[in-house]
């Protein structure tokens, strides 16, 4: 018999290794808030928290948690992988710095949190502007999805209630802008709520469309250049009342609740009224019809609009709901938009589905648990996300092309950040050279060659 020597090479291990650089590729976030100006912009926007002779810019420090958490960290205390590479993220605060100052951004409530969202307004839309093409803006129309999401807690924190699906945590409200299918996503707000927060609550869903907007470009905010979608949960009287209010401002696209008058009028629909439904391409959904209701089904609903059904045969074990009819799986939404074929209406809806891969990032993202105990810390905390989220939409959006830029957080991480580098200093200069077995190392350095060439801020 040979000897085995196992499926694996055998090393021996030890400490003292000099000149090399962990998470190498994050420079690439580094170089995406500098080129954005968020790096200035939250440096400015937390001027007021600054105590006289303060060692560390409260701006910095709150975007060097985001940074931790774009990197995976999920708590305050993972900051220390930032403050263990000072040649790529410079000087780190400690950990009891950083806590102290989520304590007073907590204690400032509204001002801090309107001071934070001010700042990331301003350089999205610097963003958008330097991404061009690739800007989620460049078919003349913004859509931003609004979804809920159950955030799970394992302890007594302050507004963790039972929820819905007999969970116990919180129940936030977010909203994200969506780069269509050759990119991802970017959130553009974020309303913490108990968990026991209802999912159709029309303020809550006013709230959050009042913030989303506010992120926008300001020529996004008129002239029905922003499209706001939401599942059913926002099928209410009052959000749409408020949408349609602002009718010349927003298109919406809502999903609607299978009420019995919306059932009994789908039976009255003709064979001829329904038209089939189409996929992407613009190729026919075999097994599924759409058609418009009108009538006394519209009877209180928002002057202008429209109601639309789905029928589609349910995939094979699938169980019917009461609200089915004929054998078919009914689904309806509610939007504002004309000239426009019900078909295509019904796929632009249909695609709110994006929302849920948004969802699962922020997930991966620092929302997979709120780590701070107090309701106003953990806001701060959702803004922090956010930061971070913004940072891995934009980073693709300005650096990278292709198939690369629909590359989720997890991804991300696992092939360019956690890249290493050796730290090589000559003639005063620093240089990060990467490991050329590394199978994305072209992949790292002509994405950073594309930040480098674009203008700097101001």
């Amino acid at each position: 018999m040979s000897n085995r020597i196992g499926l694996y090479p055998r090393v021996r291990v030890e400490g003292g290794g000099r000149g090399v650089v962990s998470q190498a590729g994050a420079v690439l976030l580094v170089e995406t808030a500098r080129k954005a100006g968020l790096d200035a912009a939250m440096s400015t926007a937390l001027v007021p928290w600054r105590k006289a002779r303060a060692v560390h810019d409260p701006g910095k420090v709150l975007l060097d948690v985001a940074l931790a958490v774009a990197l995976g960290g999920d708590c305050l205390a993972d900051i220390g992988v930032l403050r263990a590479e000072p040649a790529v993220f410079g000087p780190v605060a400690s950990d009891p710095t950083v806590s102290r100052l989520i304590g007073v951004l907590a204690a400032a409530g509204p001002r801090a949190l309107a001071a934070i969202r001010r700042a990331r307004a301003e350089v999205r839309e610097r963003a958008w502007r330097l991404a061009g093409e690739a800007a989620p803006d460049t078919g003349g129309e913004v859509i931003v999805d609004i979804d809920g999401v159950l955030v799970l807690a394992h302890s007594e924190k302050e507004d963790a209630a039972a929820t819905w699906k007999k969970t116990f945590g919180h129940h936030p409200l977010l909203a994200f802008v969506d780069h269509g299918h050759q990119g991802s996503g970017e959130p553009v707000a974020g309303l913490l709520r108990p968990g026991n927060a209802g999912s159709n609550t029309a303020a809550d869903h006013i709230d959050i469309a009042r913030l989303a907007l506010a992120q926008l470009p300001k020529k996004y905010r008129r002239g029905r250049a922003t499209l706001v979608r939401t599942d059913s949960a926002g099928g209410t009287h009052e959000f749409l009342d408020w949408l349609s209010t602002r009718g010349r401002w927003l298109s919406y696209s809502v999903g609607m609740t299978i009420t019995d008058a919306v059932h009994q009028a789908v039976l009255k629909v003709p064979a001829s009224a329904w038209t089939p439904a189409v996929e992407p391409g613009g190729q026919v959904r075999d097994g599924a019809w759409v058609a418009e209701l009108a009538g006394d089904v519209l009877t209180g609903w928002p002057k202008g609009m429209r109601l639309i059904v789905r029928k589609e045969r349910p995939h094979p074990g699938a169980q019917l709901r009461f609200t089915d009819a004929d054998g078919m799986r009914l689904t309806a939404f509610a939007t504002n938009t004309k000239h426009i074929p019900i078909a295509r209406l019904e796929l632009r809806h249909r695609q709110r589905a994006r929302a849920e891969d948004r969802i699962r990032a922020a997930r991966d993202t620092g929302l997979r648990n709120l780590p701070l105990h107090g309701t106003a810390q953990n806001r701060i905390w959702l803004e922090i996300i956010q930061i971070a989220l913004d940072l891995l939409a934009w980073m693709p959006m300005l650096a990278l092309t292709g198939p690369v830029r629909r590359w989720e957080p997890k991804r991300l991480r696992l092939r360019l950040f956690s890249a290493a580098a050796h730290l090589v200093t000559t003639g005063r200069r620093h240089y990060l050279r990467l490991a050329r077995h590394w199978p994305w190392t072209d992949l790292i350095t002509s994405a950073f060659a594309r930040l480098q060439a674009l203008p700097k801020p101001g």
